[in-house]
């Protein structure tokens, strides 16, 4: 029989899943009951992915509404990104130490695989997070891969994506390439100053898209 607590962990998994495909999105509320017949679950567990969801600032509880998917506003977004930014230059910097040569020319068919996309949105942000997350694997420490994964959680309230059109995907992809270039080479600092380059042009780009 599957216990409470790893019906918790079903039901967050599945909510988690639902934003990242644009089902849920920010400022949608999350109703208890709904989402307990939406994911054909008790409202027990959906309890207790809700509480896990506010914990981790994904959702907030507001007066007379309830739970709600966060929002961010301008300074969230830009403090969002200075972490991503420090995070990510450490996670090259440590993949450039310690990335097995196979675990690098995955990185690369990632990157190959998000130049082909062709302006497809949502595939092409699932493709350019697999291509981070293989950057802090090869990082090799755990301590960061934890602080990446609630980073990547975070990200989620950052829709909709803006890897929206071919030149957009093509910038990444070069961008990319430069810090696939630093791993490769073993340069910890080549690859840091480019994880650090990519983080500060998406962030200008984000800025630029909630502007309008």
């Amino acid at each position: 029989m599957t216990s409470d607590h790893s019906q918790g962990s079903l039901a967050f998994t599945r909510i988690m899943a639902a934003i990242e495909s644009g089902e849920y999105a920010p400022g949608d509320r999350l109703r208890e009951i709904d989402v307990a017949d939406r994911l054909s679950l008790s409202r027990t567990p959906v309890r207790e992915a809700l509480r896990r969801l506010e914990a981790e600032n994904i959702i907030e509880h507001r007066p007379r509404v309830g739970a709600v998917i966060r929002t961010l506003g301008h300074s969230e977004v830009v403090e969002l990104y200075e972490m991503r930014r420090v995070l990510e230059r450490t996670a090259a910097e440590m993949a450039a130490k310690h990335a097995a040569p196979a675990e690098i020319d995955a990185m690369a068919d990632l990157n190959a695989q998000l130049s082909a996309t062709d302006g497809d949105g949502p595939r092409a942000a699932a493709i350019n997070q697999r291509f981070h997350h293989a950057i802090t694997l090869a990082a090799r420490n755990r301590f960061l891969l934890d602080a990446m994964r609630a980073m990547t959680n975070a990200l989620l309230l950052l829709r909709p994506t803006t890897l929206a059109d071919a030149d957009r995907i093509a910038t990444v992809a070069r961008q990319h390439d430069a810090i696939l270039t630093g791993i490769r080479a073993g340069d910890a600092a080549a690859a840091g100053e480019a994880a650090a380059a990519h983080l500060d042009t998406s962030l200008r780009y984000r800025l630029g898209v909630m502007r309008g």
